[in-house]
């Protein structure tokens, strides 16, 4: 059963996920992208990852979608009614070029991956979400910090752009 949900999240995600960069249309585009980041929170949750599950439901499918679609109502883009773009076999053939190297890196690579310092007794007694936490506020408290000053950044700079800016009022027409 686990092996079918797999199958159907990963088939849906990457079919979502061409989708994302296929579809002429900002707004096709902004819910294929909400399909794919569904699909992927139901990936982590066959993993056993249930934090990763709600941070990508919360902060990507909430946040950064409704971000996206503000700044798609925002400019207001007039598009024709073209479902996909002209240079879809172009784009196609570039996609399978790219799958099959990438599939060839994948073959072909001499690293297993890093193993982590927690062990799988650790992970069950404390729970995943200790665990990230611990991590996190330890040794890449440095880097979070650093997201967050960021983070901050880009929401200064949000307000500044979304601000309009006023015309100054001239007093030479004799009016208060």
């Amino acid at each position: 059963m686990i092996y079918l949900l797999f199958v159907y999240f990963a088939t849906v995600s990457i079919v979502a996920g061409i989708l994302t960069i296929a579809l002429k249309n900002p707004v096709y585009c902004g819910m294929s992208l909400l399909a794919l980041l569904l699909h992927v929170a139901g990936l982590f949750v066959l993993l056993n990852a249930e934090f990763l599950f709600a941070v990508q439901i919360i902060v990507y499918a909430g946040a950064i979608l409704v971000l996206y679609l503000f700044v798609l109502m925002l400019l207001s883009l007039k598009t024709e009614e073209q479902f996909l773009h002209k240079k879809y076999p172009f784009m196609l053939f570039a996609g399978i070029a790219i799958l099959g190297e990438l599939l060839i890196l994948i073959f072909q690579t001499p690293y297993g991956g890093i193993t982590g310092k927690a062990t799988t007794e650790v992970l069950l007694n404390t729970g995943p979400s200790h665990a990230i936490g611990i991590t996190m506020f330890s040794d890449y408290l440095l880097l979070f910090e650093i997201v967050g000053v960021f983070l901050l950044g880009a929401i200064i700079g949000a307000i500044v752009l979304a601000k309009t800016p006023t015309t100054p009022v001239s007093k030479a027409d004799g009016s208060n």
